[in-house]
């Protein structure tokens, strides 16, 4: 039987701390997900959700992009997939009788993780202008509400239109629609946080802003380089992948501030001896300083570029633009700033070169940890000429292997949820739908918060997410949410984001993956991209928490109807019930989605078309893969400071909390912890176990504080330290971001310590 949800909110303020572990997932993560399933679920839903997801005729899983594979286990899930499945499909609800007994005050009040461990929003709930709390509301009411707004802007630009990534790709599509035939591309993502810097520097480059390569590719890699990326907590199933390749001969290299245990070792819990030994991971650890991978990768290209032979002339020659320009810039490359830029020593570089010169076929996997410093965008493009210059592009077990974080933040971008719409989408828009779609460019997620801090926006509309807990600077950003005139979230569970309201705010509750999905038309699914291009059908199968819930689409394009009436001649009512007659719409618009419905009949889906990976063709303004020449940047820090990195626990999904544990990096029972390496903890005076405030420098010279973290003695790079999101969002200044790509610079922030008493 399901366990009810805590009344009151733990302390996190006193964790307990050990020895860090050396290795992820076996027994202790079978222990846990069942532990966690039986809480939230209940022993026969738990069955009944857990042996479909990720099933070729289940639904997928509402955690990270990580493929599957065409051969698929019993338990295609991850112990952090799990949590997740097990926090949608909870027993427990939220009630109009909930609200009624906890004000917006008590709300504001309370952590991300209370708030989530309630359960299942079961009614829309609104928020009148001076009103103390939700109240419950009709759907037409909701949409009225919101009408009346958007209707009474003075530009439809004075709105904006947030996309999270679990919103499927039929809802994605429906939502940019309405936003462009309202009249705007404010259409901000979740990616403009994370992989918008991976995005930026691939379109550039290689003329896509996707990874060039499959699950197999991995397989058959001779050298997988993972960088700025911790596989055991943020994409578990993925050391599955890295220990096949390992079995099939291939060598590894984590380049990271931080060592992971999931990269140590991995206790694959499908197999008995996976859960007793386990296989070794990592060939070589580069324990790198936080900002030092455009150095790294830099001196890397000229190490090959003096050694004969070793560079991929005829690829080069054939398949490339810029190659005279990148060398001479490689070649200035100078070893006592790649030692100071990175921490690392010459011995170890060199072995990483061997390693490199090995490799036929090289894979290089990143994520947060190269996307979002200021000079994120030219480490990535660093990263491409690593690859082009050994033609690591476009053939089988090489290429590049941006790893995505959320379910479906790949395919909302494919779907058209971007602020800047490339022309060709736009005319295909218009010749399918008969309306002009606006041309100039929307506000991505820090322009927006800057339009409503600013009273250029003033009705935010998200779909899903934890929009004011996700972003930076959170005491701006909370400023500037309360100056909306309308905040309104479709939402499945409740969190921050739900206690800073507009003027008038709303509540939207919607179906999760795990729902089953029943309109007019009968029995829907829905679709998803995953991190490698794979677009597949997800079929919920429990019954819905409430007979009160929308879908998404259901949502749009009700929304739609109320906003644009009998005016708009797309057919909202016919997209509600039948989602097949949006992936009819979706194949005319999207290249690469013909014959849409048909190909997601069969079972595991259809791979889209990656020109760089399947013709060695380019689509770039030179017709060529772009090799570039950008300047080597690093962080510098004053004395007395540190660099800190803002991280996931093991016990997170991006901004949704599940426990208080890190389990891997020892920490039970708490989240205001600040992670330093003992020498540096010595030399500032931060015994271990004492309490500090972290305050970031900028050069605004405005204070951010976050207040009240333990110090923890711990094996990070030295001159970094490391500390929880969305705690540490404050210190994250707004306008601190990454050149080209806007993403905030969450892993780059120099602190000072103040001690606590």
């Amino acid at each position: 039987m399901a366990s009810k949800p805590p009344t009151g909110d733990p302390v996190q303020d006193a964790p307990q701390v050990a020895d860090p572990q050396h290795a992820a997932a076996g027994l202790p993560a079978i222990g846990h997900t069942l532990r966690v399933a039986q809480q939230q679920m209940g022993v026969v839903r738990s069955a009944q959700a857990l042996l479909r997801v990720n099933q070729k005729d289940g639904f997928d899983c509402p955690g990270c992009a990580w493929p599957e594979g065409d051969k698929r286990h019993t338990a295609e899930f991850c112990e952090n997939g799990a949590k997740a499945v097990a926090e949608e499909a909870t027993l427990r609800r939220v009630t109009p009788d909930f609200f009624a007994a906890h004000p917006l005050t008590d709300l504001a009040s309370r952590s991300g993780y209370w708030l989530g461990q309630q359960g299942r929003i079961t009614q829309p709930v609104y928020l009148p202008q001076g009103g103390d709390r939700y109240e419950a509301v009709t759907w037409e009411r909701a949409f009225a509400i919101i009408a009346e707004e958007l209707t009474a802007l003075a530009s439809p630009d004075e709105a904006l239109f947030y996309t999270s990534g679990r919103t499927s790709n039929e809802a994605a599509f429906l939502l940019q629609l309405f936003a462009r035939e309202f009249g705007t591309n404010n259409l901000p993502d979740c990616s403009n946080m994370c992989h918008e810097s991976s995005g930026s520097a691939l379109t550039e480059t290689i003329g896509i802003g996707k990874g060039s390569v499959s699950l197999e590719d991995l397989h058959q890699a001779d050298l997988i380089i993972v960088a700025g990326q911790n596989p055991g907590t943020n994409h578990p199933r993925m050391l599955s992948a890295l220990e096949k390749a390992k079995n099939a001969g291939a060598k590894i290299i984590s380049v990271n501030p931080l060592p992971e245990a999931g990269m140590e070792r991995f206790k694959n819990p499908q197999t008995p001896r996976g859960m007793i030994k386990g296989v070794a991971l990592n060939d070589l650890f580069l324990q790198i300083r936080i900002g030092g991978d455009q150095a790294l990768f830099r001196l890397l290209n000229k190490l090959i570029l003096e050694t004969a032979g070793a560079v991929d002339e005829e690829f080069v020659r054939e398949h490339t633009h810029g190659y005279e320009e990148f060398a001479a810039a490689a070649r200035g490359a100078d070893w006592d700033e790649t030692l100071a830029a990175t921490g690392l020593d010459r011995a170890a570089i060199e072995r990483a070169l061997a390693m490199i010169l090995a490799s036929k076929r090289t894979i290089v996997c990143w994520a947060m940890g190269l996307t979002q410093h200021k000079h994120a965008v030219p480490t990535i493009r660093e990263v491409v000429n690593f690859l082009l210059l050994r033609g690591n592009i476009g053939r089988p077990g090489a290429g590049v292997c941006p790893v995505r974080g959320h379910s479906n933040v790949q395919g909302d971008r494919t779907m058209g949820i971007f602020e800047r719409p490339s022309p060709a989408f736009l005319d295909a828009l218009e010749k399918e739908f008969g309306f002009a779609p606006p041309r100039h460019h929307g506000f991505d997620v820090v322009r927006s918060i800057k339009a409503l801090r600013d009273g250029e926006a003033k009705v935010f509309f998200a779909m899903g997410g934890n929009f004011v807990a996700a972003t930076p600077d959170t005491e701006v950003t909370e400023a500037a949410m309360r100056r909306a005139r309308l905040t309104v979230h479709v939402s499945t569970k409740l969190n921050r984001s739900h206690a800073v309201t507009g003027a008038r705010a709303l509540i939207l509750p919607t179906l999760g993956r795990t729902d089953k999905d029943v309109q007019a038309g009968g029995r829907q699914v829905v679709t998803v991209e995953d991190s490698m291009g794979m677009v597949h059908a997800s079929r919920g199968n429990l019954k819905p928490a409430s007979p009160h819930l929308l879908s998404e689409p259901a949502i749009v394009a009700r929304l739609a109807r109320a906003v644009l009436g009998p005016g708009s001649l797309t057919p909202w009512e016919d997209f509600e019930k039948d989602y097949g007659t949006i992936r009819d719409r979706i194949a005319r618009v999207v290249p690469g989605f013909e014959d849409f419905n048909a190909k997601i009949a069969r079972p595991g889906g259809f791979t889209l078309p990656h020109a760089p990976r399947d013709e060695r063709r380019f689509p770039t303004a030179t017709g060529k893969a772009n090799f570039t020449a950008a300047p080597v940047e690093f962080p510098k820090v004053p004395a007395g400071r540190l660099l800190l990195q803002t991280l996931r626990s093991h016990d997170q999904y991006n901004t949704t909390i599940y426990g208080l544990d890190d389990r891997y990096r020892g920490i039970k029972g708490g989240r205001r912890v600040v992670l330093v390496h003992p020498e540096d903890a010595r030399e500032l005076g931060l015994a271990d176990g004492s309490y500090t405030d972290l305050v970031s420098e900028w050069k605004d010279g405005v204070e951010r504080r976050a207040a009240g973290f333990r110090v923890v003695h711990y094996p990070t790079a030295r001159g970094c330290a490391a500390a929880y999101y969305p705690e540490t969002n404050v210190l994250v200044p707004l306008d601190s971001t990454a050149d080209v790509s806007n993403t905030p610079v969450s892993k780059s922030v120099i602190v000072r310590f103040e001690h606590r008493e």
